[in-house]
């Protein structure tokens, strides 16, 4: 059984149909909120923009360079959305695995039949699709619903170290415990969904933080026909770095999300000064602390970083 990206790019080469774009264009001047970026302003923005993991309720991000592949359109578009997604990641301060073969991790699928494609994941490789408790929400993942659309599979690190794939199943465990008031006594306990974590035991940081483990991204050019491939390839690296609260909502600050929500009257082309200062503040952040504390200090940094704009 494949558990890498490579087997989903596999699946896509075989599922994908062929699909034309218009020709890349620089990408449009950025574009940024001319209203007030107050931290309170700020602080609602990030509370709004990303959304934290199933397991530690806290937000991801990737600790391993970012290794991308895109498959699905003529590979001087291919090249070009890969290229931006590491330049960003530069940009930003998330790393960027530089090495020419290295290990996919974040795979870009261009297709007209993203349903069926999402389909054959669902059914071949499910784990791709990310945290479910069960067949029901595993259903509901695999769900194409937008015309570009992410997928995180995601894993807990601890205080050691050590790396778990998020998921509900986790592993056995028997415990025998003394007895406190009565020594004499001595209670069994079967937990078969365990998960084994070695944590701090400090309030504020416990030593657990979210990682990207593997993201895929589906796009159907057929309903993007009106948007230059710089655009696309912005809003392709946002998703490939953060995982998204909403792709529906229309941000308050200027975003590139706003390219595609519906009914937002704040759209933009391209990535903006405060998507540059977001994503910043997430690869600065400390990971091991609570979901308020980050987000507080994303908000700090986003401000550091959009003093004189």
């Amino acid at each position: 059984m494949m558990k890498t990206i490579a087997a989903v790019t596999a699946i896509a080469l075989l599922t994908v149909s062929a699909a034309t774009a218009q020709p890349a264009r620089p990408a449009a001047e950025n574009v940024t909120v001319t209203s007030t970026k107050s931290r309170e302003v700020l602080e609602k923005f990030v509370e709004a923009f990303a959304a934290p993991t199933r397991m530690t309720e806290k937000l991801s991000r990737w600790e391993d360079g970012i290794c991308p592949v895109a498959v699905g359109l003529p590979a001087g578009f291919t090249t070009f959305v890969t290229k931006r997604m590491k330049d960003v990641a530069r940009q930003v301060g998330a790393p960027a695995n530089e090495k020419e073969s290295c290990a996919h991790n974040i795979a870009v699928v261009f297709t007209t039949k993203p349903q069926a494609f999402l389909d054959t994941i669902r059914k071949k490789q499910p784990w791709f699709l990310g945290y479910s408790d069960n067949s029901a929400q595993t259903d509901k993942l695999a769900m194409v619903t937008h015309p570009i659309q992410a997928w995180y599979m995601t894993a807990t690190k601890d205080w050691r170290g050590d790396t778990d794939v998020d998921n509900a199943k986790g592993g056995s465990l028997d415990m025998t415990v003394q007895g406190f008031l009565d020594p004499t006594r001595i209670m069994s306990m079967t937990m078969p969904f365990a998960h084994f974590r070695n944590v701090t035991g400090w309030r504020l940081g416990d030593g657990l933080h979210s990682a990207f483990h593997d993201v895929i991204i589906v796009v159907d050019p057929s309903k993007l026909v009106d948007y230059e491939i710089g655009s696309l390839a912005d809003y392709i690296a946002m998703l490939a770095l953060a995982q998204l609260h909403s792709l529906d909502t229309c941000q308050q600050l200027s975003s590139i999300v706003n390219m595609l929500a519906a009914g937002c009257d704040r759209k933009v082309n391209a990535l903006t000064d405060n998507d540059i200062a977001y994503l910043r503040g997430l690869y600065k952040m400390n990971a091991d602390m609570t979901l308020r504390s980050q987000q507080d200090e994303v908000a700090f940094q986003m401000e550091k970083s959009l003093e004189g704009h």
